[in-house]
């Protein structure tokens, strides 16, 4: 049987999503956050930094892609446990796009882990499931 339906993602109903800068997707295991040369130049001009002195204080090269470095134990270098994301409005996209991954929404036992670490999953604005596909067409992770 073929027909719309089965071309459809599981969420073609889409999926519910607040942020609620808890900080659950900024902290834990080590990882990257990977950033282009753009996303670099804005965060610099949002820190008031020259684009070299950011680069060289807060991002490492893994092959040939960049990434933010991290804290000990993994924690994002712009993750403060009181002030939240000190660079929230300048956030690359990687971070902008959460949890809309390709992981985390390719069946429905993944979208319930997400929803497990991530208060804001599940919950306050809805989301089509056009505009999460733009969002995992957006990352490369």
């Amino acid at each position: 049987m073929s027909g719309r339906q089965e071309d459809e993602p599981w969420y073609r109903d889409g999926l519910s999503f607040t942020c609620t800068k808890c900080g659950a997707c900024c902290t834990g295991a080590p990882g990257y956050v990977w950033v282009t040369v753009e996303e670099v130049a804005r965060l610099a001009e949002f820190r008031g930094e020259s684009i070299d002195e950011f680069s060289t204080r807060f991002v490492r090269q893994v092959g040939s892609r960049y990434s933010l470095i991290e804290r000990p134990g993994g924690d994002c270098i712009f993750w403060d446990s009181k002030a939240g994301c000190t660079v929230y409005s300048a956030r690359p996209v990687q971070c902008r796009t959460w949890p809309f991954w390709e992981e985390n929404v390719e069946t429905p036992e993944d979208w319930q882990r997400v929803t497990e670490i991530c208060p804001g999953s599940g919950k306050g604005r809805h989301y089509t499931a056009d505009e999460i596909i733009t969002s995992i067409g957006m990352v490369r992770i």
